[in-house]
């Protein structure tokens, strides 16, 4: 059986608020094998993004744990979640997220760069093939279309080839089309190289291909009848 690659225990997350304490997440647990896939779903403010970055180690539970690839968070300082997110996990980010005075190619070396990795350049090129921008290698964000920016942040995302990959609303500001590409790209590279994916979407089309869905409501787990 694989092993567990991330495990949530009874997450809660409170914050203060003029009127009192906030519960953003209230009791949460959720347990992930390697290579499987969870889409998080649910209306704005219901906690998905909040789940997002407790389970990433961006952000402390007020109460729970998170294990992440065998290592409680809890346990680790700043500095060790930063390396251990550096070795272990891709993020994908709405906003795309990608440097303006970076080329694509440099876009995706960079992580690889700062790994020490001496294959950075002959790598970063393998994914932009392989996400279909060979010809758009020297081309800058900003001389790129929405999609294709996305597909330079999810190759540089796969460019470490982490265990887990986050992904916040990956398709949101893309049509539908464009939307589907990047969704077949998605899971066409988690079946390739094993990674568990964690999606947070609003999405119904990405989400159904998730092997789970965890709907959330007001910070907590609902139950499909």
């Amino acid at each position: 059986m694989p092993a567990s690659i991330l495990v949530a225990r009874n997450l809660s997350k409170v914050v203060p608020a003029p009127e009192g304490a906030l519960t953003i997440l209230d009791d949460l647990s959720l347990e992930l094998q390697q290579g499987e896939s969870l889409a998080i779903v649910g209306r704005s403010g219901s906690g998905k993004s909040t789940l997002l970055g407790l389970l990433a180690g961006l952000d402390s539970p007020s109460s729970g744990s998170v294990e992440l690839a065998g290592q409680a968070l809890e346990r680790l300082d700043e500095d060790q979640r930063a390396r251990l997110r550096a070795e272990q996990v891709g993020f994908v980010f709405q906003s795309f997220q990608l440097l303006d005075s970076l080329t694509a190619l440099e876009n995706v070396m960079l992580p690889l760069e700062l790994e020490g990795r001496r294959d950075a350049r002959q790598r970063a090129k393998e994914l932009l093939e392989r996400v279909g921008l060979g010809q758009r290698t020297g081309h800058y964000p900003r001389q790129l279309s929405g999609g294709e920016q996305q597909r330079v942040a999810i190759a540089r995302a796969f460019a470490g080839e982490p265990q887990l990959l986050f992904a916040d609303e990956p398709t949101g500001n893309l049509d539908s089309q464009t939307g589907e590409r990047i969704t077949e790209l998605l899971f066409s590279l988690n079946r390739e190289q094993g990674t568990t994916l964690v999606l947070v979407t609003h999405d119904a089309r990405l989400a159904a291909r998730c092997a789970q869905q965890l709907r959330l409501e007001s910070g907590r787990r609902v139950v499909e009848a």
